[in-house]
């Protein structure tokens, strides 16, 4: 299961992170409110551990934005702010817990684990376009009567690319999404990823939906580019 921790301490970030990790997690990491409302309108997290005080956007306010985008993914307020104006304040925004600073590990591990299982059915399981459909369980692609199996950088990328249907998903955003914004990745790579993604997407006979837009990305549409 795939968890995205915003923390703005990196330190913190990092003890979250082995945490987690330790439990079977794969874990993301951001660190100011914009790059978390980023992640986590474009990646199917099952849980999302959000501290208050951050750069650019403020917690509350990703947590409100979020519930605005009819995002229901489950999220765990984690924050120094322990007055009971606060905690009411960010349950009323939509988050599904609240924990205050100092916590105890086991404490905060227990609560993921109890957010994870209200994972709404539906949100955590498939991404649709058109007759094409991801199950974020299985990591299997699906198109009419027949699936595929996906690796996990193919599965990142077809993530971004279904949330972003109809748009134009830039190359660096994608190398971001399936490797990390740390990795030495280039489009070179890249192209040779998502031709194998469009071998899976589309057999002969099936009409084209992963399309190139030269010197741009690559989008997911039902038309030629």
């Amino acid at each position: 299961m795939r968890v995205l921790v915003v923390e703005d301490k990196r330190s913190m970030a990092d003890v979250l992170r082995r945490a987690l990790e330790a439990e079977g997690y794969v874990v993301d990491l951001a660190y100011d409110g914009e790059e978390a409302l980023r992640l986590a309108l474009a990646r199917n997290y099952q849980v999302i551990v959000l501290d208050v005080m951050l750069p650019r956007k403020d917690g509350f306010r990703v947590v409100a934005e979020l519930r605005e985008a009819r995002r229901r993914t489950p999220v765990l307020i984690l924050s120094a702010r322990d007055a009971m104006s606060d905690i009411v304040h960010g349950l009323d925004q939509g988050a599904d817990d609240y924990l205050t600073k100092p916590f105890e590990l086991d404490v905060l591990l227990a609560r993921v684990r109890a957010a994870a299982r209200r994972v709404p059915a539906s949100e955590a399981q498939e991404l649709r376009f058109q007759d094409l459909v991801l199950n974020s369980d299985t990591r299997e692609l699906q198109r009419g009567n027949r699936t595929a199996s996906l690796t996990r950088t193919e599965f990142a990328l077809l993530e971004t690319l279904l949330r972003r249907a109809g748009a134009v998903v830039p190359q660096a955003v994608l190398i971001e999404e399936g490797w990390g914004s740390d990795a030495e990745v280039n489009g070179a790579t890249l192209y040779v990823f998502i031709r194998a993604l469009r071998s899976k997407i589309s057999k002969p006979g099936e009409a084209n939906l992963l399309h190139t837009v030269r010197g741009i990305g690559y989008s997911l549409r039902g038309d030629a580019c």
